[in-house]
């Protein structure tokens, strides 16, 4: 099912009127319908505008917490401080040694949590999101971010969002805007349990659905980047269909599959 046709689900709402323009701008960039309820029980997801976030709130008795983007405070600062620097997996994965600083090309951007992290190891990173909604959490995230005095500069100048289909996007590059890593980090299958899909991918599953398209953008990716490929999978799920990495790199409950790009001139 793809976007357009899951848009009857999910609707824009705000917490406090004040925010009722901007929340109006936002449902006509996303075609869908405004709500002044932040609790509206007519659709089964929103997305409200507060006054400190954007959030996606999934509705129902059952429902996980809202999933947002933020890259100053949680989680993702507690990785950026303590999370390893260029000895865990992810660094290693994309060739961060000695004082390398590869150009990324995150091609499946998401939430956009891998891509922080690697801009704060020193890479600058293209994010390619294909979904609007994502990627319209994660552009309220990194606008948050860019204005905290910490980090702003670091995302100011690293971190770039683009909406678009990767495949089209990696395609259209020319000689010079190659990056020299392509990372993708394609929707877990369905059948992965809860301990690897986070309530925030079990809630961006049901409203843009799996990569089923992944084996296609790997294939994109190998004609594209300039010196490696890094797939993040689940620890024992299969290799994406295509040609079979170099290496893997093992973390806790993933594992990333290196592709090596030959040296030869295209």
């Amino acid at each position: 099912m793809t976007y357009t046709s899951r848009q009857s689900l999910i609707a824009i709402a705000y917490e406090s009127p004040p925010l009722r323009s901007q929340a109006l701008a936002l449902a006509q960039e996303l075609d869908l319908p405004l709500t002044a309820d932040p609790a509206d029980p007519t659709f089964a997801f929103l997305l409200v505008l507060t006054a400190e976030r954007l959030e996606l709130r999934e509705q129902g008795p059952t429902a996980p917490g809202p999933v947002y983007v933020d890259f100053i405070s949680g989680a993702v600062a507690h990785r950026r401080r303590f999370g390893g620097g260029r000895g865990q997996a992810l660094a290693k994965a994309v060739g961060l040694k000695g004082g390398a600083n590869p150009r990324v090309l995150d091609a499946t951007a998401g939430l956009g949590r891998d891509a922080f992290v690697l801009a704060c190891l020193g890479c600058t990173v293209q994010l390619v999101e294909r979904s609007p909604l994502v990627a319209t959490l994660l552009r309220h995230g990194l606008e948050r971010a860019a204005r905290d005095p910490e980090i702003g500069a670091l995302v100011r100048e690293r971190l770039c969002l683009r909406v678009a289909d990767s495949h089209a996007f990696m395609s259209g590059l020319g000689e010079q805007q190659r990056p020299d890593v392509v990372y993708l980090d394609p929707m877990y299958p369905h059948h992965v349990k809860a301990a690897l899909v986070k309530k925030e991918m079990r809630t961006l599953r049901c409203l843009v659905g799996e990569d089923q398209d992944a084996p296609r953008l790997l294939a994109a990716a190998l004609g594209c980047a300039r010196r490696r490929v890094v797939v993040k999978r689940p620890i024992h799920a299969p290799v994406l269909e295509g040609p079979k990495p170099g290496t893997r790199i093992a973390a806790r409950n993933t594992r990333f599959d290196v592709y090596v790009i030959s040296s030869a001139p295209r």
